[in-house]
């Protein structure tokens, strides 16, 4: 294949210097301790990354404070100074073998439970998620809210002082940010609520609050260009997200789509229902009778949207069209072909992967040297499943016999 951009050349993004253009996007590991400490297991992952040839390692989402811990298994926290100089080790040793790595930064919202963090769910509106059967969130005040910018700003200087080389802020799938940024899970009529510009309003102060504070510091964003419900966001509002982005400041957007109680919108294939019975905090409720009852109904609930692969590109297209700054897509991107035909096309600058790297740390190597075309992930989200209560790996095929 002949293409004027090659995928595997070095390249940069906001002077960080990139060994290619495929990104490891953000993935919860559920490899910390009970502090959020990152563990020696994380570690390592993340220097498999770095020596299989990813250009930019993005973390899993790391908390921003307690009350935006999220309910999946053993969640990485940037909430305290004290967890710097372990994530210091941890970027010394990525930086060692060969790859940038940024943090993701995130607040769950109304997308956890007060079992884990010991507080009542906040969120822009008082709207249940029906994915956690907690009670409608408390609605968050203004001095509530500029609290929680003021904490985003505080984690992204700690992420600069651990030796990261970028930090993400996560504005998709239904977390705070994304929830403000929905016009489905937001019905605010204050400053805060109604038009883009004031949606938004809580993501350009937490831009503005993290800019004070790390200076010339790499800040991108990863936004979900759409959602299912007629009154959600779609690729419109997105493209006007993108050019507040760009005004704000940030050097960078990760394009995605969807927010968890979609079910399988924005990790689209199959439906892994086997783990889910074993590992979600509902079905512990339920006979296990009820479970082949159960499932018609759930696979109707979850069922991917088509279409099943590179659903994201076409959003990222439009935005890049609308903005200078570099855009970065995900989702469904499967084969080397497809990465080379996105960023020679001009969809994207970069293209970034979650699921392949789970199976295959080593991918972009195994592309480069052309001892592989695709990758070997099925798309069958027991992955994603499984985050709920065990540590990132592929489960499918690997489950405990009552599941079978």
């Amino acid at each position: 294949m002949n293409f004027a951009i090659n995928p595997y050349e070095p390249c940069e993004l906001k002077g960080v210097k990139m060994p290619c253009r495929i990104v490891r996007s953000a993935t919860h590991e559920g490899m910390a301790d009970e502090n959020g400490r990152p563990t020696e297991q994380l570690a390592k992952l993340y220097e498999r990354y770095a020596k299989g040839g990813v250009g930019l390692i993005i973390t899993g989402y790391m908390g921003i404070s307690q009350q935006g811990k999220c309910p999946l298994y053993n969640m990485t926290m940037i909430n305290s100074d004290e967890l710097i100089p372990a994530w210091r080790e941890i970027t010394e040793r990525v930086h060692t073998a060969g790859a940038p790595i940024f943090a993701q930064i995130a607040h769950s919202g109304r997308q956890t439970r007060k079992k884990i963090t010991g507080e009542r769910t906040v969120a822009a509106s008082h709207i249940r998620d029906f994915l956690y059967w907690e009670n409608a969130p408390h609605r968050l005040t203004d001095k509530e809210i500029h609290k929680i910018t003021d904490e985003f700003a505080d984690a992204a200087l700690r992420v600069k002082k651990a030796g990261f080389d970028g930090v993400q802020l996560h504005c998709a799938h239904g977390y705070l940010l994304h929830g403000f940024l929905s016009p489905h899970t937001n019905k605010r009529r204050d400053k805060w609520g109604g038009s883009v510009e004031n949606r938004f309003r809580i993501v350009a102060e937490t831009i503005e609050k993290t800019r004070s504070k790390v200076g010339n510091f790499p800040i991108i964003v990863k936004i979900s260009a759409s959602e299912k419900e007629r009154d959600g966001i779609k690729p419109e509002i997105a493209l006007e997200t993108a050019k507040l982005l760009e005004k704000a400041g940030v050097d960078g957007i990760e394009v995605s789509c969807g927010r968890a109680s979609e079910g399988f919108n924005m990790s689209r294939g199959g439906f892994p229902y086997p783990i889910m019975c074993t590992d979600n905090f509902r079905f512990e409720m339920l006979p296990k009778a009820t479970w082949p009852l159960l499932k018609p109904f759930m696979k109707l609930l979850f069922k991917s949207p088509q279409p099943l692969f590179n659903y994201n590109v076409d959003a990222a297209e439009m935005i890049k069209k609308a903005v200078g700054i570099p855009v970065i897509v995900c989702g469904g991107i499967r084969t080397a072909v497809d990465i080379a035909n996105t960023l020679n096309s001009g969809k994207a600058d970069f293209v970034s992967l979650s699921r392949p790297f789970i199976l295959e740390p080593n991918l972009v190597y195994k592309f480069k040297e052309g001892k592989q075309t695709a990758a070997r992930c099925i798309n069958c989200n027991f992955c994603l499943m499984g985050a709920e209560r065990r540590p990132l790996r592929c489960y499918y095929g690997q489950l405990p016999e009552e599941t079978k």
